[in-house]
């Protein structure tokens, strides 16, 4: 049969090939679409915003790997409710720089941070104020019971002694962590027991929430670094201590 009869009879550019090769081929363009298609959902989410921040959670996404965090980042896109007595504050009430942060109970990157946070107030003292909000992630569950469960220690004084125990292990976190806690600190706890019971403080965790979401908060730990002449600044992810006493060694000079 001539080249021409054989081109007419099969027309296709497989005619004369092996079934294991036309099958090969198939396995190979079939990863190559799917390639192509997961670039350009990668691409989306980049371009969108939608990649989680290095060391840090980020809400409806899984926890990163923990390389090391990024910079400090510009402003923070929305308005950040004023400090007033009602927040969390340790240190210096009075301190010329402020840092609000934005935690989660049950997020490591928190428990990582929380330990910087407390290397920046043993060294820079009234200097600067710590305060302290909850962003509780939903995918989290026992992150907002033990929230409320600080916040109803907070009734009795001890919401940063709370909070301290709280943060050292976020896989511990349960209602019987919350009650050894309240014995430990000394606190009533019926009364403790009580408020927790009732979700007395929910309605505070979620004031904070909603504060978050009004500035733009999607992750956990983020931090906001207001100067004494209200400048901002963000600090996204669990920054070591090195990159934190960075930004405050040039704002407290």
């Amino acid at each position: 049969m001539s080249e021409t009869n054989k081109a007419a009879k099969c027309p296709s550019p497989l005619c004369g090939l092996s079934t294991v090769k036309i099958f090969s081929l198939g396995i190979i363009s079939g990863f190559m679409v799917l390639c192509t298609i997961g670039f350009f959902i990668l691409l989306n989410m980049y371009m969108s915003g939608g990649m989680p921040a290095k060391g840090g959670t980020e809400l409806g996404l899984a926890a990163p790997s923990a390389a090391a965090p990024s910079a400090a980042a510009p402003a923070p896109s929305g308005e950040l409710a004023p400090v007033t007595d009602a927040d969390h504050i340790r240190g210096n009430a009075k301190a010329k720089i402020t840092l609000v942060e934005y935690s989660d109970y049950e997020c490591p990157f928190c428990s990582r941070f929380h330990a910087t946070m407390k290397q920046v107030m043993d060294k820079y003292g009234d200097d600067v104020r710590w305060v302290y909000r909850h962003f509780p992630l939903s995918f989290h569950q026992n992150a907002k019971p033990a929230a409320v469960a600080a916040e109803c220690a907070g009734l009795q004084g001890k919401f940063w002694e709370f909070s301290d125990k709280l943060i050292e292990d976020p896989k511990s976190l349960s209602a019987s962590k919350y009650t050894e806690i309240a014995k430990e600190l000394s606190l009533n706890e019926k009364k403790f027991a009580d408020c927790v019971s009732e979700q007395k403080t929910a309605k505070d965790v979620d004031e904070d929430i909603a504060s978050a979401a009004k500035v733009g908060v999607r992750g956990t730990p983020h931090t906001i670094i207001v100067d004494k002449d209200g400048n901002q600044q963000v600090i996204s992810g669990a920054q070591p201590f090195a990159n934190v006493d960075a930004i405050l060694a040039g704002l407290t000079k």
